[in-house]
């Protein structure tokens, strides 16, 4: 099926020698296709960390923003970019540059650097350039922000009633000094933002992917969704329906996290969107 990119979650794997063995069989069965594949992982450090046992886990984000330290941060950053890079990754859905704007959110938290836009700037871009002076991707997350929702988008969908002036003022600073400074990938939320768009979530909007982050913010890089089997997706659309719609609005890589007949239906139904012409080809090759 000619895949873009391979995530590895905790399930997959219970030492470093069968992470190993399972990225080295991906490798080599991806060997007769020209593109080489993404191998990637969610490492942030702290409670969200995917890697074996045999691995130190770092502290969270939380932990680094106390420490205020833009060194420290890139170090963490270098140090996670190693240590994936010895086993084959390139590409890691890191660092959250989510502003923890609302405490009492469920999903952010300690993954956050800080409520404060400027030290999530500082921390997280410090952490993404240690990355990317080792050779992995980083991933900023979650676009447009999700710091400020009471719903866990695994869960449900949730909903954030603010202005666009106050999204600029806050939960955009950190992404727009992250394209500033180069970053190559940004993972849109599954978040509905109706004083922007009152129809689709971020990661299924045209006018946040395309309007606002790809023409206001000026990001030319790559958009990765936030896994499309989550609850704040499946329980309103089709996995196929809301995978050519994040496509539509501009995403270029679409992660399917459960169910391999998810990733083939997805694929097969973007598929028949070229052959029907629903989609033109010069969209696939735009992403590709």
């Amino acid at each position: 099926y000619h895949v873009g990119g391979i995530i590895i979650t905790g399930k997959n794997i219970t030492t470093a020698q069968d992470m190993l063995k399972l990225i080295n069989k991906i490798k080599k069965t991806n060997e007769h296709n020209k593109i080489p594949i993404f191998i990637s992982v969610d490492e942030e450090g702290g409670k969200v960390s995917r890697l074996p046992a045999e691995f130190k886990k770092l502290p969270s984000n939380e932990e680094i923003g106390k420490r205020n330290e833009e060194e420290f941060s890139y170090r963490v950053g270098t140090y996670l970019a190693e240590a994936l890079n010895e086993f084959g990754y390139n590409m890691n859905f890191a660092p959250v540059l989510d502003v923890n704007s609302n405490p009492e959110t469920p999903v952010i938290g300690s993954r956050s650097f800080s409520d404060d836009p400027e030290q999530v700037s500082n921390l997280g871009i410090s952490t993404m350039r240690g990355m990317m002076d080792k050779d992995v991707i980083p991933v900023v997350k979650h676009f447009p922000g999700h710091g400020d929702t009471y719903v866990d988008s695994h869960k449900a969908l949730p909903v954030v009633n603010t202005t666009f002036d106050n999204l600029q003022e806050l939960e955009l600073l950190p992404f727009q000094r992250a394209i500033d400074e180069g970053v190559d990938a940004i993972m849109v939320s599954h978040i509905l933002f109706p004083e922007l768009d009152p129809d689709y979530p971020s990661s299924l909007s045209q006018v946040i992917i395309t309007d606002l982050l790809r023409e206001k913010m000026q990001f030319d890089g790559v958009v990765v969704t936030d896994d499309l089997t989550t609850g704040a997706i499946k329980t309103e659309y089709t996995i196929p329906e809301a995978a050519l719609r994040s496509f539509i609005a501009g995403s270029d890589l679409l992660v399917v996290v459960h169910g391999n007949y998810n990733e083939i239906n997805h694929f097969n139904d973007l598929k028949n969107s070229v052959e029907t012409a629903v989609l033109t080809s010069k969209r696939i090759d735009a992403s590709l």
